[in-house]
């Protein structure tokens, strides 16, 4: 399982960052606040250009994978069980590339 936080650095850049899952880490056996929950697909048609997150939210793979690159050319590749915390709201911001119909939910907070 992959854990990722994408987040705007101080240099206008969206960075990844990748997240403790140990047992008593920060993230995890804890509870934290969401908002809505939203259920979506993507067909590997349906490739974003540079964006940043429209709010800070958890979005975890259910099926499918999905590329997301930064602006420094790195690129990951999430698959179900990933998680990542989309947190760039400002900024260069993302790309994605979903493939095999990326299904994921978005935990908005």
């Amino acid at each position: 399982m992959m854990f990722v936080r994408l987040y705007s650095g101080q240099d206008g850049q969206s960075h990844f960052e990748e997240l403790d899952i140990r047992e008593g880490s920060p993230l995890f056996s804890k509870t934290h606040p969401g908002v809505e929950v939203v259920f979506k697909n993507n067909p590997p048609s349906q490739s974003v250009e540079w964006h940043t997150a429209p709010r800070r939210r958890y979005l975890i793979t259910l099926s499918g994978s999905v590329d997301v690159r930064i602006g420094d050319g790195t690129v990951k590749t999430f698959g179900p069980g990933d998680v990542f915390l989309a947190e760039d709201l400002t900024g260069q911001g993302h790309t994605i590339a979903p493939k095999d119909n990326w299904t994921r939910v978005i935990i908005e907070l």
